[in-house]
């Protein structure tokens, strides 16, 4: 069977180079796990022997989907995904998931339990997109259980999760930006509006954004965190959203501007608040130092700011496709807003601002025509 190597469990590697992860159930059983690496062999012996001592890892016919997915959330999902994404997993897993297919049985789950679960759920009034998160975090949850064997196949991709409409991108103008600026002079927060209409950083990447992370002599900023609110958990600051996330950018000189006078503004505040201000190293924050609560600002600060420019009620979030676009439509090479974005890939930049390409596909030609042409 080829050699074996230490580990919980027994593990071996066959003949064919594939690793095994052999368990002994309680019933005396044997069951194998197939893995491609010794190292996911061990882990997946490690999380059996786990499911085993607290009762959970029974044959596959005995096991109810309650069980797995209960272990499955505290012991695969949980060390293997970013806080905010956990909760969201334990979410729909607690309180869409189990409450109507918990006690079916994991090997006997059918595809058409799936469909009426789905249906149910569109019926209570829950959006697509919930729905598809469901969908999404079942597979994934499933596509483990048949990596271990619990399961001959993934019940999930004989289900189609309903289609989500596409959300409406409201971007401003050039000159709506411009509007809108204006309108935030003098606004504690005119800073933050600044810099989401010349980086198009996200929410949290902004709101998470401190001092030590700016060089304003230089004009560079480095994205290191994000910063959410979890229900429940109060603000938690984790990594940037991917390895791309991670970016530096630099600063226009009105960005700049903004923010130093920001840190004196700042500076003021801080005086003002005395010994109830808590330092924190935050650029934006609250009257006394902590995160800043997005509710207020965008009841208290965005949202006035748009009625008094005039301009639609936008998402705080159309402020970065607003970026995104202008950026696009000025000219600037896709690979360059995807990287001041911090998109994994191109394709997502072209994907998400396609409305922008077809004028910039006819100015391009123009401009072709114009060079090619030989003057009469």
């Amino acid at each position: 069977m080829g050699r074996r190597a230490n580990g919980e469990g027994t593990i071996y590697q066959r003949n064919d180079g594939r690793w095994v992860a052999s368990i002994t159930l309680e019933d005396g059983k044997r069951k194998s796990i197939y893995c491609k690496t010794q190292k996911e062999a061990i882990q997946a012996a490690r999380e059996a022997n786990h499911q085993k001592d607290q009762g959970i890892l029974l044959s596959g016919a005995d096991q109810t989907l309650n069980d797995f997915l209960t272990t499955w959330l505290h012991d695969t999902a949980k060390n293997n995904v970013r806080e905010r994404t956990y909760g969201r997993y334990r979410e729909i897993i607690t309180l869409h998931i189990l409450p109507i297919l918990g006690k079916v049985r994991l090997q006997k789950l059918k595809p058409q339990q799936l469909q009426m679960l789905y249906n149910q759920k569109l019926a209570d009034g829950y959006a697509p997109q919930t729905v598809r998160h469901i969908h999404r975090v079942l597979h994934k949850a499933l596509n483990d259980a048949m990596r271990w064997q619990l399961v001959v196949r993934n019940v999930c991709d004989a289900v189609r999760p309903p289609r989500v409409p596409k959300k409406e991108m409201r971007t401003l103008s050039g000159e709506q930006a411009q509007q809108f600026l204006e309108a935030a002079k003098g606004d504690p927060l005119e800073a933050l509006y600044v810099l989401a209409l010349t980086t198009g950083m996200r929410q949290g990447e902004l709101l998470g954004l401190k001092w030590e992370d700016i060089d304003l002599a230089i004009g560079l900023l480095q994205v290191k965190r994000t910063i959410t609110r979890l229900v429940g958990k109060g603000f938690t600051v984790s990594e940037p959203k991917t390895t791309k996330s991670r970016r530096r950018i630099h600063l226009t000189r009105l960005a700049i501007e903004a923010l130093k006078q920001h840190r004196i503004h700042q500076r003021e505040a801080k005086l003002a608040a005395g010994a109830t201000w808590n330092e924190q190293g935050w650029i934006f924050c609250s009257a006394i130092g902590g995160p800043i609560e997005v509710s207020n600002m965008i009841r208290r600060s965005f949202r006035p700011i748009l009625v008094k420019a005039n301009l639609p009620i936008i998402r705080f979030h159309d402020l970065r496709h607003s970026a995104a676009s202008l950026l696009l439509i000025l000219g600037v090479h896709a690979k360059v807003v995807q990287e001041l974005l911090g998109h994994s890939q191109i394709s997502v930049t072209l994907d998400t601002y396609s409305h922008v390409l077809p004028s910039l596909q006819e100015e391009a030609v123009n401009r072709l025509d114009t060079l090619l042409s030989r003057p009469v």
